[in-house]
């Protein structure tokens, strides 16, 4: 049987309907706003909202009385030329999310979802399979039935600080910036959150944000470091096993927080009682700024005690190029080293992310590692991939 709390504190200074609050791109409010939240997208097609135009209407006039909702599926096909493992993997993530604005000041927001693989090796774990120590499909994993999101929002009235409480994805305002969403943006956890920070999955927590001026800011969270998203629990506070995070940062104004954002993050990770996982702590650094709305270069960094975390050093680098209609263009270049093992590794990331409607998109992408820390017979691999998102 589920138990859950009503619980996490994500942050949106920008209101309710907002993509653009220090929940990020990977958010339900992100994923409820079409293009990015960039204004005014033009599309190629209407597609699917012109084969069920009953179904549109009638959630848009749910969204007029406060409540929003999409069910979206997502699919990822991945192949690689490594001279280990399987060679390929694929897999899907259907969800149900949505929000419920119940008063003027506070909401409720869900998320549902179900993640299955179609290959023995899901894309998540294809660059492991195959001697890189990588995260080669983020979120594209075999993991079942889940609970992601189911936390309550509150704000200040004049939008001065934001509470939430629930079962919270920390990865949604953690270490963000506009390219980190693996359902819209870069694949490869190189250039999704960073690959130092030891992040729990989606569990029991709280975090909260302020305005500290009218361009700096403050989010601070604490959540169960041993959540367990296919079966949330209670029993989080009483054993100390907890993830919690600190954030200062700056922006050109609150309105564009993931997409004008520069910030320090600092972690800190209980070891596990049982002994399954070791004590970890760091801090990160994440510079991004979006110009004339259409380019957004920038530059990560992190550091840990590396006992946990992927990686206990890491420096990426890259830039976003929004084309027509919310198209989006990606290339990444990532250094990293791990604790044990010898050597550096690079990931160099690109994909165009064709936006056919608010409701499709289509990304193909490449990926090349160079120096796999776990294959050291191998110089390099290469891997293609292509997503798909269509959503209802």
């Amino acid at each position: 049987m589920i138990r859950f709390l009503v619980a996490a504190l994500s942050i949106a200074f920008a209101g309710a309907a907002s993509a653009q609050g220090l929940s990020g791109p990977s958010s339900v409010e992100a994923d409820l706003e079409p293009g990015d939240g960039l204004t005014d997208p033009q599309y190629r097609s209407e597609f699917p909202r012109n084969i069920a135009p009953g179904w549109f209407q009638w959630k848009d006039r749910l969204a007029e009385s406060g409540f929003r909702y999409n069910i979206d599926y997502l699919a990822l096909g991945q192949s690689t030329n490594a001279d280990l493992g399987t060679g390929e993997a694929a897999s899907g993530i259907a969800r149900f999310y949505g929000s419920w604005q119940a008063t003027e000041r506070g909401s409720l927001t869900f998320k549902i979802e179900d993640r299955h693989s179609y290959t023995d090796v899901a894309p998540q774990f294809l660059g492991l399979d195959g001697g890189a120590l990588s995260i080669t499909g983020t979120a594209f994993n075999d993991n079942g039935l889940l609970l992601t999101n189911l936390f309550w929002t509150q704000r200040a009235e004049n939008g001065s600080w934001t509470l939430q409480v629930g079962q919270i994805d920390v990865t949604d305002f953690l270490d963000i910036y506009g390219l980190v969403s693996p359902y819209s943006g870069f694949q490869n956890l190189s250039f999704n959150t960073n690959p130092t920070i030891n992040t729990p999955n989606q569990g029991l927590g709280i975090a909260g944000g302020v305005k500290l001026s009218e361009n700096f800011y403050a989010v601070a969270s604490v959540s169960d470091a041993n959540a367990d998203p296919s079966d949330p629990n209670f029993d989080v506070f009483s054993d100390g096993n907890l993830f919690k995070s600190l954030e200062l940062g700056y922006t050109s104004g609150f309105d564009r927080i993931y997409f004008d954002n520069i910030h320090l993050t600092f972690w800190h990770a209980d070891a596990a009682d049982d002994g399954s996982r070791p004590e970890d702590y760091g801090a990160a650094f994440s510079a991004a700024w979006f110009f004339g709305n259409k380019w957004m270069p920038f530059f990560r960094a992190g550091a840990s005690k590396g006992t946990a975390a992927l990686f206990d050093r890491s420096v990426s680098a890259g830039l976003g190029y929004y084309g027509r209609n919310t198209d989006l263009a990606g290339l990444g270049l990532n250094w990293a080293e791990a604790r044990g093992i010898d050597g550096d590794q690079f990931t160099l990331e690109a994909f165009y992310r064709f936006s056919i409607s608010p409701g499709l998109q289509i990304t193909p992408s490449l990926q090349f590692i160079s120096d796999p820390l776990l294959n050291p017979t191998q110089d390099s691999i290469t891997l293609f991939g292509l997503r798909t998102r269509i959503v209802f």
